[in-house]
């Protein structure tokens, strides 16, 4: 009994900075901007959800946010699967490096997904001097720009499980008689069905609140929820439409994550997996080696393509090929530019801010997976420990336009007057980066086994040395995975940062969002070079990832993202 108040304290002062780090900076502005849109004279107006709802306008919002995530989600599993397949089956030279190739775009931010869709698919695009096809403005660029934007998450998430099935099940069936697709759609099938239906979920969370890709791609004809909520509060000062509109896509964001948590336990629960190294072959006969060449065609199209444009159209100038725009980032627009310092500082000021936000996300996730890691119990603690870990992943789905701008509101009296602080930024993005780093260190931290903690325990360790003796040299490669990962989204957070960066503290995003704005070949150009320095450093980023990824056999084995 002493032993069990004595790990609910623990956990309880483990949960302590975590629950009032998303009380103030998250659940605090998102409930002010709703209380702002939905109360009136000290009362509840909650008959103007049906208000708003009934608008047509909002009704083609809800109903194209809609349509797009379940078209981009569908196209997605469709052109990724096969890719999954023959990372998880084949053993071929460059492997590793298709495996770090596909997962560049998802790490990238929107804005540089966008951007680089429209240097391919817009006006004066590859596309449009080569065939006179453009595709911006039309939601075929948006439903490309999704597939680009989240076939990793179907590659890794289905490969990594695929690569861990005994292949030998399914040759036991084929040898009972069973044909070739009879095998695969009653022994591999139903094994992966969780997990497809796991990335499918996650890319319908995706692309149900993409803003940054439709932003730039989608013109003034469309517009997710995420966008039409940045529409109401920033051009049209509608705070009770934008409120509406936060809750419907807060509703649904909850009924999807709690979808994803079953199907996450049902596969957990269900498989017995083996180590991958042994379930993979060269490709054998004509067949498999074209499935190979088609899956190669279609990564160099579909992923590198759009990113070598961008390389492309931030080096052509109308003098040729050269650095003009690089250069010209280093300068000062006189005439009454974008900017009030020379767009270069961009790079400086996000590579401070994203670490500043990195390690406010590893503290609070760190510490937040710890306490989750310890097992809650049957009860009320078991209960809370799961209800806290669904809080922990709401910042993913709830907008980011709607923190930004809560932040605004609600961060402007003493003791938190933080309007004119750098922090605010930092922490904005440290919202994004806690999820990360919770996904990637549970898993290792449940790993541990707790004996070890308890025998160092009892020959009179302290809990500090506890953790440091023990915990520490376990978690050290996924704590520096987690920090890596929270890093990448802190440098492309977009939604929140747009409404809170100073001009004269503008972030990379941003300041490439500023220049797609304005009009002027030179203004084009400067954004195609922010985007590829922008992309650049997040490649870094993920191929360091990778590098540390492939030592680490722990994380490997668990089929995480």
């Amino acid at each position: 009994m002493r032993a069990l108040r004595t790990g609910t304290a623990a956990r309880l002062a483990l949960l302590t900075l975590p629950t009032v780090f998303f009380a103030v900076f998250f659940a605090y502005p998102v409930a002010a901007i709703v209380g702002r849109g939905l109360r009136s004279g000290g009362t509840w107006q909650f008959g103007r959800i049906t208000e708003v709802l009934g608008r047509d306008d909002i009704a083609g919002v809800l109903w194209f946010t809609t349509w797009q995530a379940l078209a981009s989600t569908a196209l997605t599993l469709l052109i990724a699967l096969p890719c999954a397949y023959v990372t998880a089956r084949y053993a071929f030279p460059g492997k590793k490096l298709l495996r770090a190739v596909v997962t560049v775009p998802f790490v990238l931010p929107t804005v540089v997904v966008g951007t680089a869709f429209l240097a391919l698919l817009g006006r004066g695009g590859l596309l449009d001097e080569t065939w006179g096809i453009r595709l911006d403005t039309t939601v075929w660029a948006i439903l490309i720009a999704h597939v680009f934007f989240n076939y990793a998450v179907v590659v890794r998430t289905v490969g990594g499980l695929w690569a861990q099935l005994d292949p030998r099940q399914e040759e036991a069936a084929r040898v009972l008689g069973a044909g070739r697709f009879t095998a695969w759609r009653t022994v591999t099938l139903p094994a992966l069905a969780p997990s497809v239906a796991s990335a499918a979920l996650m890319v319908f969370l995706f692309t149900f609140t993409s803003f940054g890709i439709v932003q730039i791609l989608g013109g003034p004809g469309f517009a997710t929820l995420e966008v039409e909520v940045y529409r109401q509060t920033a051009h049209l000062l509608d705070l009770r439409t934008a409120a509406v509109l936060t809750l419907v896509q807060f509703a649904a964001v909850g009924a999807v994550l709690a979808v994803h948590a079953r199907t996450v336990r049902k596969r957990e629960t269900a498989l017995r997996l083996v180590d991958p190294r042994h379930t993979a072959h060269r490709p054998r006969g004509a067949r498999q080696w074209a499935l190979l060449g088609a899956v190669l065609t279609t990564v160099a199209l579909l992923v590198l393509l759009p990113l070598g444009v961008l390389v492309e159209r931030s080096l052509a100038t109308p003098r040729g090929y050269n650095l003009d725009y690089y250069r010209a980032l280093g300068r000062l627009d006189e005439s009454g530019g974008a900017f009030l310092v020379p767009p270069v500082h961009a790079v400086v000021n996000s590579l401070q801010y994203a670490l500043a936000a990195t390690a406010i996300a590893v503290v609070i996730g760190g510490l937040a997976a710890a306490a989750l890691a310890r097992r809650g119990g049957p009860g009320g603690a078991g209960r809370l420990l799961r209800g806290f870990d669904a809080l922990l992943m709401l910042p993913l789905g709830v907008s980011a336009v709607t923190v930004g701008f809560g932040f605004l509101i609600t961060l402007d009296e003493p003791p938190l007057d933080l309007r004119a602080s750098w922090i605010l930024v930092p922490l904005a993005q440290a919202l994004v980066g806690v999820p990360f780093v919770v996904r990637t260190m549970l898993p290792v931290l449940r790993a541990v086994d707790g004996r070890l903690r308890e025998a160092a325990a009892v020959l009179g360790a302290s809990p500090l040395r506890v953790w440091r003796e023990v915990d520490l040299p376990l978690v050290r490669r996924a704590l520096l995975i987690a920090a890596g990962f929270a890093f990448a989204v802190s440098l492309g957070e977009f939604g929140a940062t747009v409404f809170i960066a100073r001009p004269d503290e503008p972030t990379l995003p941003v300041a490439v969002a500023r220049l797609l704005g304005r009009p002027g070949e030179l203004n084009y150009g400067q954004a195609m070079a922010l985007s590829t320095i922008l992309m650049v450093v997040c490649a870094v980023a993920l191929l360091s990832l990778e590098r540390i990824r492939s030592r680490t056999t722990t994380t490997a084995a668990t089929g995480e993202f």
